[in-house]
């Protein structure tokens, strides 16, 4: 921890002119249109390491789906605008509806020029940028310093871009807020994470963290490492993530862990880098862009979206299997379904199960991961030969909407077993680079807690009695549609789609 006796009234603006324009109406038009032109990156995300392309859907659509679910936490890139600047834009877009609604912003970010051990606020009253000043909210600072320690420092922040950056975003799109910069130097992620909690706030308030990734790597490296950083972001893994990775892995990794503990929901908004926005490719620098949502909204909207949509949710599926078009041809889509979801859907032919896929973490549109689950399952999915249209007046269908995942702390199996809860669980497991889910409806067939257990392993492709230090299971709820046939509407569609 440091501390410093200057105490200047405001902290001028520092790269205005450098990493973003310095006339306040080009400022406010270049931010405009990065906000205009956001487009959130539902399908970019990292699956075992891997890089997979984007699809953009409309955005005033998608936008208009999060307004009842503002996130909670935003992690945005802090280069030049010419070059992180659609990234961050991403993020911020979120905020659409969010003016009047959060009126206090933590931001941390890592300090670039001067090195130091823990955690750095400022004594200035104010952040300047051309569009205006934003107070300091000290009261909120003397809270957390009451709770860890924590420096005051305007030498730290003096000259500093990673939180100066993401300022014009935010005056831009939430008007009038409280700022709350911490700089983080040579600290841990539980450090941070004990920070953030103190700080945490309710509804009106929302945590920032300022990283870039990778550093002067080619475009081919960049995207391998950036990918594996995501895949560890997205799967909550404080422990994997290395400076190397991200200039202010301290604070992400902070963040990761209280989403970690909070059973947060995360989404990856958009993964690129300098070489794919306007730099040359032979020496790159990675940004992303990621959105975490608390576990009780998310659970709230699941119910809700279940109970006033599930029709509609598994006709998207039925139109998709059977060749109306799933998405395609619906004259209006209600916001919720617009809104990032992740999914399994289920075929049941004659009772047995006849194809089952999903996916775990929300990366698009509810409505777009119904489409394309109902798809897989139906003609994709490795354990059964695709389904014919001879079978459709036999098989019946149901959409399982996911909450968020929540890690589940223990010593033992015998403790996991004892917190476990049957029929309400849905379990995804993970040890050895192996993983494997039950849904929650898999406790009708296997209603013993061991019993489901050993059966999750086998699955993963492990022991039944396999035990380690590095075995990790998350906890999930789900929430079902009504179980239907695909008649009438089926025998409605053309031909079968394969």
């Amino acid at each position: 921890m440091i501390q410093s006796q200057r105490e200047d009234a405001v902290r001028p603006a520092a790269v205005a002119g450098l990493f973003y324009p310095s006339d306040p109406l080009e400022l406010h038009s270049t931010v405009g249109g990065l906000l205009a032109n956001a487009k959130t990156e539902y399908e970019t995300g990292a699956r075992s390491g891997k890089l997979y392309q984007a699809t953009h859907s409309n955005a005033s659509a998608r936008v208009a789906g999060l307004d009842s679910s503002l996130p909670k936490a935003l992690i945005a890139p802090h280069a030049g605008y010419v070059y992180s600047g659609p990234v961050a834009a991403s993020a911020y877009h979120l905020l659409a509806k969010a003016r009047g609604k959060i009126s206090r912003v933590v931001l941390l970010g890592p300090s670039h020029r001067f090195a130091f051990t823990g955690m750095a606020g400022t004594r200035a009253r104010a952040y300047e940028t051309p569009l205006g000043l934003v107070p300091i909210d000290h009261s909120w600072l003397e809270r957390a310093s009451n709770a860890i320690p924590l420096g005051l420092s305007d030498e730290v922040h003096e000259g500093e871009h990673c939180l100066e950056t993401q300022l014009p975003f935010l005056q831009l799109i939430l008007g009038d807020f409280s700022l709350v910069p911490i700089i983080c130097g040579r600290v841990s992620g539980d450090q941070v994470a004990d920070l953030l909690e103190a700080l945490w706030g309710g509804p009106e308030t929302l945590i920032v963290v300022s990283s870039d990734l990778s550093h002067y790597l080619d475009h081919e490296a960049c995207q391998r490492i950036d990918g594996k950083t995501c895949a560890t972001i997205e799967r909550l893994d404080p422990v994997s993530l290395t400076p190397e990775q991200a200039c202010g892995s301290a604070p992400v990794k902070g963040l990761v862990t209280v989403a970690r503990r909070k059973g947060m929901s995360i989404g990856t908004l958009d993964l690129r880098n300098s070489g794919d926005t306007a730099g040359p490719r032979d020496r790159v620098v990675g940004y992303g862009a990621w959105a975490f949502w608390e576990k009780e909204a998310a659970n709230d909207s699941n119910d809700d979206t279940v109970r006033r949509h599930g029709q509609l949710m598994n006709d998207v599926a039925r139109r998709a299997i059977c060749g109306n078009g799933g998405v395609r041809g619906l004259d209006k889509i209600p916001p919720a379904l617009n809104r990032a979801g992740a999914c399994f859907v289920t075929l049941h032919k004659n009772g047995d199960l006849r194809g089952c896929c999903g996916a775990i973490l929300a990366r698009r549109p509810l409505i777009e991961d119904i489409s394309a689950n109902a798809l897989r399952a139906a003609y994709r999915d490795s354990r059964f030969l695709p389904l014919e249209r001879g079978e459709w007046h036999e098989v019946s269908l149901s959409v399982t909407l996911l909450s968020p995942l929540q890690s589940i702390s223990f010593p033992s199996e015998a403790e996991l077993l004892s917190k476990v809860q049957p029929f309400e669980d849905g379990l995804l497991i993970e040890d050895a680079g192996r993983h494997a889910v039950f849904l929650p409806a898999v406790w009708e067939m296997l209603p013993d807690k061991q019993e489901f257990l050993a059966r999750l392993k086998e699955k993963a492709g492990l022991p039944r009695h396999h035990w380690s230090s590095n075995f990790r299971v998350f906890r999930f709820y789900a929430r079902q549609t009504l179980k239907e046939g695909l008649h009438p509407a089926c025998f409605e569609a053309g031909s079968r789609v394969a």
